[in-house]
Formats: C-alpha cells, structure tokens, sequence
C-alpha cells in the first residue's frame, strides 16, 4: 500500500537467499526508494542486514516488522543504537474504533478485542483465538525463547489473562501451573518481551507507606481476556475491569511508562504518569463518570502537588472538567493526541 516501496516478504525463502549478500541487494535498489523487510527475524542475519542498509545506504528508506519484539532473538546481535527508531503497535484504540473503523458499539471492541480481523468478524469465534496462542506459542515464544514445556507455559500464560487486572504473586502462579518459580519469572519476562502482557509496576516516592513491589498484569488484548475467562457477552461488572485495558494502551502510546499507585490503607489509583517536567498525573477509569470520587486523588496530592487529574470514561463526548475543593478533574473518553 506504500508508493513505490520494495515489499519482501522474510518467510519466503527466495528472499532469505536475496539476503545473503546484503551489499549487492541493496545495490539494486533505487536510490530514495522505501525498502519494507517483513517478519525480518525470520532470515538467519538480520541485524547484518539493517546495519549495512542504514551505515552504507544512507538515502535508502528502511521499515522492519516483525511478530514480536526483534531484540528478543539472538539473531539480533547488534543493538542498531542511534540507528533505528522503534514503534509500538498495540491493538485497535477505542478511539480507532470511532474514527477508523465505524465502529461504535463499546461491548462489541471489548469482547472481541483490538486485532483488526477478530474486531471485523460479525461473530467472536473462540477457534480464531485459540489458534492465535499456538501460533504466539509455536513462532515467537519456542523460536526466540527456547521454551519447550508447551503445556505449562500456555497454562501461565491463562492463568496471567484470568488474572489480568489484578496484583499477581509468583507463588501462587508457580503452584496453579505446576512450574518453578525461576522458570514462572522467566516466562513471564519472555511475555512482557513478547508483549502477550503488560507489568505496571507500582508509582512511589518513598516513605509514604506507599506499595513499592507487587506489579500489576494487564493481557495485551481484551479479546483474549475474554476468551480465556469463557464469556460470551459482556456484563455490565465487566465493562469497568476491560475499560482499564483500553485505557492503558492509549496511555502507553502516550507516554510509553505507565504505573498505578496504592498505600497500605488500600487506597488505590488505576494509572500514574510521569510528565516531562515532573509533574505527576493521576488517571481514574470510569465507565460511568458520574461515580468518580476524588479522596483518593485528593490525598495523593498531599504528596504530590503537581500535575494534571484525568477521569476517563468512554461514553464522553465532550470533555469537560469539575472541581473538587482545590482539585481540578478533566473528564474525557480519549486522549487529545
């Protein structure tokens, strides 16, 4: 769909032979021309082969994909630093759904979730996510992280989605899968590298009796969520927990780094965010922005003043905002990107 750009296509393997001598393929591209390598960790060099296009190929325009996160294989033993930039692309945004895909039916984008063709399909077709894990399994997780025990793998991998959301204890994970604790706390590093899930990591400035260690984990995808907890339709205790997902995807391709705060009195933000001059924003998810409170908020503001307060609910369609005491709320569905 791009004009003019060279397309190849790295799982065919008259490409992976092209790209054995990357010097004389680059030779034969047009100078100025967008060269697309497409599933690019699947040839046997590909570090070798961006570092040749972007040293010796300056005017050549270069766009590498790949199934999940390209640093994870071995295969990448050059870091590429000052060379490339990164793009995170994560499932289909709420307010995608609006703009992009004429989709305004809120239930239906958290039941099927964000990729493209299961957020299309009429129906939500439980065959479509089970055999996207053993795809996930079989070509990112066995091939870039030498993971052999399949079935205990999958099984931590829903019991991470059953619990998504939520504060997770690795003990407790270990015995319900049946694995080790070391081999728990690899697997779900190769998933947060593999983006099947998301650590918020908890916001503290210390001695405020602040939570410091215990992560949340949120599932890349609500469609999956979903799928994996056995729910067919979405009740209305639901919305609020999936709301959350939505919102921390666009939160992170905001501002990349997003934490959550607690104390020990329980009292609980959903999304902190650091802005770039320091100050700290506060963000509440709400499906009905009317039952927002700002205790909580207002007592994390003792401790830090500064900063912007967010409440996001995804049936605002203008946003406004309200003040509680000295405390300024912007109520809003979307960020304004």
């Amino acid at each position: 769909m791009i004009p003019g750009a060279v397309y190849m296509n790295c799982d065919l393997p008259s490409v992976s032979r092209q790209l054995e001598n990357p010097e004389f393929f680059y030779n034969n591209i047009p100078v100025g021309a967008i060269v697309i390598f497409d599933e690019i960790h699947r040839i046997p060099n590909p570090s070798i082969v961006l570092k040749i296009g972007t040293d010796e190929f300056p005017n050549l325009k270069i766009l590498a994909t790949g199934s999940s996160t390209l640093a994870a294989t071995k295969k990448f033993r050059d870091s590429l630093a000052g060379r490339k930039m990164q793009l995170f692309l994560p499932p289909v945004l709420w307010s995608e759904c609006l703009l992009d895909f004429g989709i305004l039916d809120f239930d239906k984008r958290l039941l099927n979730g964000g990729l493209p063709e299961f957020l299309l399909s009429k129906d939500k077709k439980g065959e479509l996510f089970s055999e996207w894990i053993d795809s996930y399994y079989a070509r990112d997780i066995q091939e870039l992280f030498n993971v052999r025990n399949r079935m205990g793998f999958l099984k931590l991998m829903h019991l991470l989605f059953m619990q998504s959301g939520g504060v997770f204890e690795i003990t407790t994970l270990a015995k319900d899968s049946g694995l080790s604790r070391p081999t728990v706390l690899a697997h779900i590093e190769a998933m947060t590298v593999a983006h099947a899930i998301y650590l918020v990591q908890p916001f503290f400035g210390g001695g405020k009796r602040e939570i410091v260690k215990r992560p949340k984990v949120y599932g890349f995808d609500t469609g999956f969520i979903t799928h994996v907890k056995g729910w067919n339709e979405i009740r209305e205790t639901d919305r609020s927990l999936l709301w959350e997902h939505l919102v921390l995807d666009m939160l992170r391709v905001c501002f990349g780094i997003v934490y959550y705060w607690q104390d020990k009195d329980k009292s609980e933000i959903d999304f902190i965010i650091k802005g770039d001059k320091g100050e700290i924003h506060t963000v509440e998810c709400k499906i009905n922005p009317d039952k927002y409170s700002a205790g909580v908020v207002q007592k994390f503001r003792d401790y830090y003043p500064n900063g912007r307060n967010y409440c996001f609910s995804p049936h605002i369609k203008i946003p406004y905002k309200l003040r509680f005491g000295n405390t300024e709320v912007d109520f809003q569905s979307v960020m304004p990107f």
